[in-house]
């Protein structure tokens, strides 16, 4: 490469990073008006925005009292349906967990005092 590609390449990825910054600023100034905070994720961007977005608008069409069990089920059925089987969720304000993921598919978070932990397992067909 010449000193021109060169110094169009190092632009280039220079942009790209502040390109970069600005999305997650951005991601994370939305995460803070939905007031959710990520707990500890593996899971790509989008669905975790997908996860988030879910719960606010679920959480948001309940009455005053939290229905866990409506909530985990809403969220288990949206990711199997977008995103194939099988997904796992679990919702309250205080639990305890040691589960077993697939890659890219783990997400815990907290939306107002309530935390939802999703996840993702590998389904096999059984052998008969």
């Amino acid at each position: 490469m010449d000193a021109a590609e060169e110094e169009l390449e190092r632009r280039s990825k220079f942009l790209n990073s502040l390109i970069q910054k600005k999305k997650a600023k951005e991601e994370q100034d939305q995460n803070d008006s939905l007031n959710i905070r990520v707990r500890a994720s593996d899971m790509p961007l989008h669905f975790q925005n997908k996860a988030f977005k879910c719960a606010r608008d679920l959480l948001d069409s309940m009455p005053a009292k939290l229905d866990s069990k409506r909530l985990a089920l809403a969220l288990k059925k949206e990711f199997d349906s977008t995103y194939g089987p099988a997904w796992h969720c679990i919702v309250g304000t205080s639990f305890g967990s040691y589960v077993t993921h697939s890659l890219g598919g783990f997400l815990y978070f907290s939306i107002d005092k309530v935390y939802i932990l999703l996840f993702k397992t590998a389904v096999e067909p059984l052998d008969h």
